[in-house]
């Protein structure tokens, strides 16, 4: 947010030195980020002087510079070497003397010094107005006014207008301060309170306009009226469009803005003056004399005033004629057929309420950022429209001529009633921990604006003004009395007495960052991927149970992910693509589905692997990853967890080959496996990629179950046995760990299956399984005989279960 000092101070009662008015602004919440000095002139233009072009010849040495002597006053007349083609002879023009520093609009500046140019001697230089900083245009040279004298410093033809430019970090809540009146409000009311004066705003004096009586000629009609509910506007016949006069322009400058003629001008004075934005119709272009507040048709084509052709959608707000043609899109821009130009002599100026959804949805699909869009977007002051647009037509009589045409236009269907909001003294020393007295607060209140409705002995009831749509909340108004008290008034207590808090879930997350630990010392990277994905991912039976986005912004991004797949396969292909292709990954996210009329959230916790998992070097070839290297990283984070009664059982998985899911008790933890061609194709994929998708929550719930025992290491020795056994080919290791499990045996500490083997030797459709068994009595030494029972009753029951026998 721009602010002008000097246009700020035209509102205070007495005026402030900048720097403390910086001090002011920040300290009731209007943070300054910047103060600059601003000045008309770039320069002091020190060094310049009028001078008049006595001769102009062709130089003999280059076609395109011309030999000029300048009369700039003195005795005798200089020789200056020039190369605009403007140049000629008895014209009065800008001098720079040898010794002169210049300021260019851009660029460095630069010192005139004596020289020859192409064998000539040239003892200056006439001046272009970009080369001065008096202005862009580097068409040719300045040529001065016949009446300017001779001699006469360049200085003194120019009035020099300087300000101090504030720049304010403004809080997107803050629509009240979005203009040199709001500002200037709050100033008002820090200086009551902290001066105890009673000053009163400047407020512009508005001009009585005559021709009141009479019906309005422009009639109009508001047919949305939840989008627009006030609608204000004036008709102004026999104008003068022109160019404004001096002290509105230099104001406008000061903030950046670029004058075009008086009545635009008066427009964007009065946005940036009061906050309420204005438009300007071309009565003459006004079809049928009426106003229509609407919507159209989607798709309706319409040029706006940089004249492209927009494609409104039904949900955009319009300005239209009595014949239902666009004029204008609500509050953010005008059309090209009912602008102003330079032959408009009457007008229709317009003052409005907009519905801040509705512009800004408009906006931003249009993409149209304006003055106007950015004010009616946060909310304007639906109170004031009548208001400011009497302040503008008396501007414009003022400085455009012409008179008004009937009455004021006035449509407000349903008067929006001020909020309430009661207040507890109580609770505004809770939450500011400052006791006020009754009489400062009401006073503060009143400074801003507020009014009492209801003075209780413990309560306050509080009308809220129309100007500060923000507030609806008794921790609003607390905000409001500590932003003009001073925030530094707060007395910081000696003792401060606090509860400490118990983060019941601190077990379960501390799980969740030795998970991220452990995988990122395995190799892994941890990735995050945007919840909000593609339907095109998706068959019809996913998509029948997916949350759909209803305002999505884009079409590759409309519901929330009900997969974690996907998303991870799209990281994988990033990478792939930028020859990264040994990758480990994982993911803590959410997935998003609805039963009925309930939204579900689920944790996962994805890994995937793709590439080698050892690199090729001189001692080892490359190994390419496979689903025994994630089915051992899965093991690993179920022992961290303490979940150590896990089985892997073949199951069919949606997008997966050769998945296996792992279940606890009855209970499915996980799913892991290779994704299929297909899927990875739709992703531009080629190298085979493994994927492992972990139900958190079932995890976490299982971990929030396991108790950790501890108990003293066993001096005794453990005893191994290898067996290598022949069982049919469609055995799986799984079944065999069944079989062991019935034997009960109390010694047994663990199998692991180390070797498989086949061959034609073993027998048809025959295959060897080398196990281990480790063996361990805790208390005393096993002996030969003791583990050659526990062995024989194995082989006994894995020939019953699994019709094992002892590979010879």
């Amino acid at each position: 947010m721009t602010i002008s000092y000097k246009w700020l101070n035209r509102y205070l009662p007495e005026e402030i030195p900048a720097e403390r008015l910086s001090k002011i602004l920040t300290s009731i919440g209007l943070e300054v980020e910047s103060l600059d000095y601003y000045s008309t002139l770039k320069s002091s233009l020190e060094g310049l002087i009028v001078g008049k072009v006595l001769t102009c010849e062709k130089h003999s040495g280059a076609d395109k510079l011309k030999v000029t002597t300048v009369n700039v006053g003195e005795a005798e007349p200089l020789q200056i070497v020039c190369g605009a083609a403007n140049v000629e002879a008895g014209q009065k023009v800008v001098v720079a003397l040898v010794g002169t520093t210049i300021h260019p609009t851009t660029g460095e500046s630069f010192s005139i010094k004596k020289a020859k140019i192409r064998g000539e001697e040239s003892s200056g230089m006439l001046c272009a107005e970009d080369e001065i900083g008096l202005g862009t245009s580097h068409d040719g040279i300045m040529v001065l006014p016949e009446e300017a004298v001779v001699g006469t410093p360049v200085a003194d033809l120019y009035e020099n207008y300087e300000d101090h430019i504030f720049e304010i970090g403004l809080t997107p809540n803050r629509m009240d301060a979005m203009s040199h009146m709001g500002v200037a409000k709050d100033v008002l009311a820090y200086l009551n309170h902290h001066e105890k004066k009673s000053g009163q705003l400047k407020n512009p004096t508005i001009t009585s306009i005559t021709n009141a009586k009479k019906a309005a000629p422009v009639s109009v009609q508001i047919e949305n009226t939840e989008a627009c509910k006030r609608y204000s506007g004036v008709t102004i016949k026999n104008i003068k469009v022109a160019e404004s006069p001096v002290w509105l322009k230099q104001l406008l400058q000061a903030i950046g803005i670029q004058p075009i003629n008086n009545i635009v001008d008066i427009t964007n004075f009065i946005l940036h003056d009061t906050g309420q934005p204005l438009h300007a119709f071309d009565l003459g272009k006004i079809t049928g004399n009426g106003i229509r507040v609407k919507n159209l048709p989607e798709g309706t084509a319409f040029i706006t005033l940089d004249n492209k052709e927009r494609k409104l959608k039904a949900d955009d707000l319009v300005i239209c004629n009595a014949v239902d043609e666009p004029m204008c899109i609500a509050g953010i821009y005008g059309g090209a057929g009912s602008g102003i130009t330079e032959a408009t002599t009457n007008i229709f100026l317009e003052s409005a309420w907009f519905s801040p959804s509705v512009t800004r949805r408009s906006s931003l699909s249009h993409g149209l950022r304006t003055d106007a869009a950015s004010r009616f977007e946060k909310g304007v002051d639906i109170s004031n429209t009548l208001k400011v647009v009497k302040q503008a037509t008396a501007l414009i009589l003022e400085i455009a001529g012409g008179e008004t045409e009937g009455d004021f236009v006035d449509q407000y269907p349903k008067p929006v009633e001020p909020a309430m909001v009661k207040l507890k003294y109580h609770y505004l020393k809770k939450l500011s921990g400052k006791n006020y007295h009754g009489d400062t607060v009401k006073n503060i209140l009143g400074f801003l604006g507020f009014t009492i409705m209801k003075d209780d002995i413990d309560e306050l009831t509080i009308e809220v003004p129309l100007s500060k749509p923000d507030i609806s909340i008794p921790a609003d108004i607390v905000e409001e009395i500590m932003r003009i008290d001073g925030l530094d008034n707060i007395e910081i207590p000696t003792v401060i007495s606090i509860s400490p808090s118990v983060n019941e879930q601190a077990a379960l997350i501390g799980l969740r960052e030795k998970i991220a630990g452990q995988l990122t010392g395995m190799g892994f990277h941890e990735v995050f991927t945007n919840s909000i994905t593609n339907s095109k991912y998706y068959d019809d039976a996913t998509l029948g149970q997916a949350v759909k986005m209803l305002n999505n912004l884009s079409a590759d991004l409309d519901i929330m992910r009900p997969q974690m797949l996907q998303t991870g396969l799209e990281v994988i292909a990033y990478n792939k693509n930028r020859r990264s292709k040994d990758l480990r990954l994982f993911e803590m996210g959410k997935t998003y589905s609805t039963v009925g009329n309930k939204y579900l959230e689920t944790k996962h916790l994805s890994l995937y692997i793709t590439g080698n998992v050892v690199k090729a070097d001189w001692q080892q070839k490359e190994q390419p990853a496979g689903f025994y290297d994630l089915k051992s990283v899965c093991s690993r984070l179920f022992e961290l967890c303490n979940i150590q009664d896990i089985k892997f059982e073949p199951v069919e998985a949606e997008g997966m080959l050769n998945a296996a899911k792992v279940v606890s008790g009855s209970k499915k933890i996980a799913v892991l496996g290779e994704v299929n061609n297909a899927l990875k194709e739709s992703f531009g994929i080629k190298d085979p990629v493994f994927y492992a998708d972990i139900l958190w929550d079932d995890v976490l719930e299982l971990y929030s179950h396991r108790k950790i025992t501890y108990k003293e290491i066993t001096k005794y020795p453990a005893v191994e046995r290898d067996l290598a056994l022949i069982v049919d080919k469609e055995i799986t290791y799984n079944k065999i760990e069944e079989a062991i499990a019935k034997t009960a045996i109390p010694h047994l500490q663990k199998t692991k299956l180390f070797d498989v083997f086949v061959s034609d030797k073993l027998g048809e459709g025959k295959k060897s399984m080398a196990v281990n068994f480790t063996f361990l009595n805790e208390s005393k030494t096993l002996t030969d005989e003791e583990i050659d029972r526990m062995v024989s009753k194995l082989l006994q029951q894995l020939k019953l279960e699994t019709g094992a026998e002892i590979r010879q």
